[in-house]
């Protein structure tokens, strides 16, 4: 989780409750600026991504998809089809760990009902045969198609950077260059404070049950920042001595088995952030930093082993000159 530091009395403030977590916005601005008009603006953009994005309602658009069990091209919008070219780029990088449409294992596990109920082989065999990119054909901008009616897509590890890309982009419709958009710890900055000193952001240590500070990110960088983690410490489940993780490898339909437990991205676009942070902790330290030097991403890897937490850093974290991590 990542908390942004910022000074009350000299930035705006707002935030509330949407896609089952809370959000916050700090800004400031030159010009005058109706915080309570920004507000309703940010929250009916909220609403309107849920519509088309969310896999716990049954009436959006995503949900609409995947409950049609035909292979005829369906409408979806342009905004679901380019977030699905974008994690379909990422997924091939990550040589299909990191799969959106694996939402029939998910289930499988138990992970969407918290009732982790392990599958026998031939129930994840059968499973498995309903996943992977190369079942959903894009029919053009706006349509989808799948090859297997009973194929589902979850875009959870995607919709949470877009939703802060959609909300920055709010902002700065509205003239503001200077913010911190949070959603569930996920986060964008752009500009500075006030008195030009810069964002400054906490990132979590990776322990389920505590709260505490891993590190303090100091973003000097005005352009626009993500930073996205990615945890196996946030959901999880133990049993007869065995921690599960409800972060699965599309490759293998089972959760991942390694010692990384976080890993944070640092990007332009948040949407990238969100897909990269999700599909390298599905790799793991090892092939995650192959993968992200490949790519030129930029990735803090945090392992634990023992009750030491060790941090890896990609090439492209390293090379950074305008974040500094303490």
């Amino acid at each position: 989780m990542i908390n942004g530091c910022a000074q009350p009395e000299e930035v705006e403030k707002f935030g509330g409750y949407a896609q089952g977590t809370t959000y916050h916005v700090s800004f400031w601005s030159q010009q005058a600026a109706d915080v309570k008009a920004v507000k309703q603006e940010v929250d009916a953009e909220f609403s309107r991504l849920d519509q088309q994005l969310s896999n716990y309602r049954k009436d959006s658009v995503i949900e609409q998809f995947n409950a049609k069990r035909n292979s005829e091209p369906q409408a979806v919008g342009e905004e679901i089809v380019t977030l699905l070219e974008q994690a379909r780029t990422v997924s091939q990088a990550s040589g299909g760990c990191y799969d959106l449409t694996i939402k029939p294992l998910f289930e499988l596990w138990g992970f969407r009902d918290d009732k982790l109920t392990p599958p026998d082989e031939p129930a994840l065999q059968a499973a498995q045969k309903q996943v992977g990119f190369a079942q959903v054909d894009v029919v053009d901008a706006t349509h989808l198609r799948k090859h297997i009616p009973n194929l589902e897509i979850d875009l959870s590890s995607i919709a949470q950077g877009y939703s802060v890309k959609r909300i920055s982009a709010l902002l700065e419709k509205q003239g503001i260059e200077n913010y911190l958009v949070e959603i569930g710890g996920e986060l964008q900055t752009r500009g500075h404070k006030p008195d030009g000193a810069p964002w400054r952001v906490a990132l979590e240590k990776p322990l389920s049950g505590e709260r505490t500070m891993q590190k303090v990110i100091t973003i000097r960088q005005t352009g626009p920042l993500a930073v996205m983690t990615s945890g196996t410490y946030r959901h999880f489940f133990d049993l007869n001595g065995k921690r599960y993780s409800h972060i699965l490898n599309a490759r293998t339909g089972k959760p991942v088995d390694h010692e990384t437990v976080s890993v944070t991205v640092l990007h332009a676009d948040p949407v990238q952030a969100d897909a990269w942070s999700t599909a390298l902790l599905c790799l793991g330290r090892k092939a995650g930093i192959e993968a992200a030097d490949t790519a030129g991403i930029a990735a803090l890897f945090i392992e634990q082993q023992g009750n030491a937490f060790n941090e890896y850093g990609s090439a492209a974290m390293a090379a950074l000159r305008q974040v500094t991590l303490e």
